[in-house]
């Protein structure tokens, strides 16, 4: 219910704030009142935040009227024109920033963006170096030096960097769910299995974290992968109320592969249930939604004798 609630909420404001940018946009008013929305919202509207923002800036009765808010209109605009390319505003609105917070760590932080805007990475290193320096706990800029890492397809130091982040936010979800893509991407799939097993842990009612660790594991494969990945597979289905087509193939493939390593030996007993019933929500599942499919996918689980 309190989902629900939340996400109506964000639809409205959503809604709100295109509104506010289409009358804005054709002089209707209520720039300040956009712009306002789009950072609390944290929406990235590059284009109309820059015009807008722009609109303001250069008038001085406009500037005036905001008051001590106009150096957060300056921040906004100068994001807002590095997304755009516009890297001339952007360094004059950081000019402006910077004569009137000199030494400010979060006008430093707007430096080094420029930085990176122009692509000149190792001023960018070394001006987020020395915010690290007076500030070693600074995620942002860990966050920055991240980013760095991949925009130059070093995905060795963005793990390297990684890592040392994980050591002083260690719970930040999405870091280590970055962590384990990172890790597919290299093949280092015993390393990305270990990034699951965290986010497992941590947020054990989220399907997408048993799903990707299925994947990892049957990857991996051999016997006892192959039995946990199958286990992580219908836990996925039970998450998702048993619609997620994905899964379903996922509890077939390890159910085929583990009967071909068991074939001829001793094995532990294994039910067929949740075999038979993946195989045949599958059926249904494309019965439904692509009947096309029906004799391809009924043929691919006769093959793998599990229809």
């Amino acid at each position: 219910m309190a989902a629900a609630t939340a996400a109506a909420t964000a639809a409205e404001e959503e809604a709100r704030l295109l509104r506010l940018e289409e009358q804005a946009e054709h002089g209707g008013g209520g720039a300040w009142e956009y712009l306002s929305l789009a950072r609390r919202l944290r929406a990235r509207r590059p284009a109309p935040v820059l015009r807008l923002g722009l609109s303001l800036l250069n008038d001085a009765s406009a500037r005036s009227r905001l008051a001590s808010e106009q150096w957060t209109l300056y921040e906004q605009v100068a994001v807002a024109a590095m997304d755009c390319q516009r890297l001339d505003v952007a360094k004059d609105c950081i000019g402006v920033l910077s004569k009137q917070f000199p030494g400010s760590v979060r006008v430093g932080r707007l430096e080094a963006l420029l930085f990176e805007a122009k692509g000149d990475w190792a001023e960018a290193e070394r001006a987020y170096a020395l915010i690290l320096e007076n500030n070693p706990f600074d995620q942002i800029v860990h966050k920055r030096k991240i980013a760095i890492a991949k925009a130059q397809g070093d995905m060795s130091l963005a793990v390297d960097y990684l890592n040392k982040y994980l050591e002083l936010f260690m719970a930040d979800h999405d870091a280590w769910r970055e962590l384990a893509e990172i890790y597919v991407s290299l093949q280092m799939y015993k390393q990305a299995a270990f990034c699951y097993e965290e986010l497992i842990l941590a947020q054990p009612t989220i399907p997408l974290y048993h799903l990707a660790y299925a994947e990892v594991l049957y990857t991996l494969g051999g016997l006892e992968n192959l039995q946990t990945a199958k286990k992580y597979y219908a836990s996925t289905i039970q998450l998702t109320g048993g619609k997620n087509t994905r899964a379903l193939f996922g509890v077939c493939l390890c159910s085929a592969a583990i009967s071909q390593l068991t074939k001829g030996r001793n094995k532990e007993e294994e039910s067929s249930e949740l075999q038979s019933l993946a195989a045949e929500a599958l059926m249904k599942d494309y019965m439904r939604r692509a009947p096309s499919m029906e004799a391809l996918v009924a043929g691919m689980l006769k093959n793998m004798k599990l229809s």
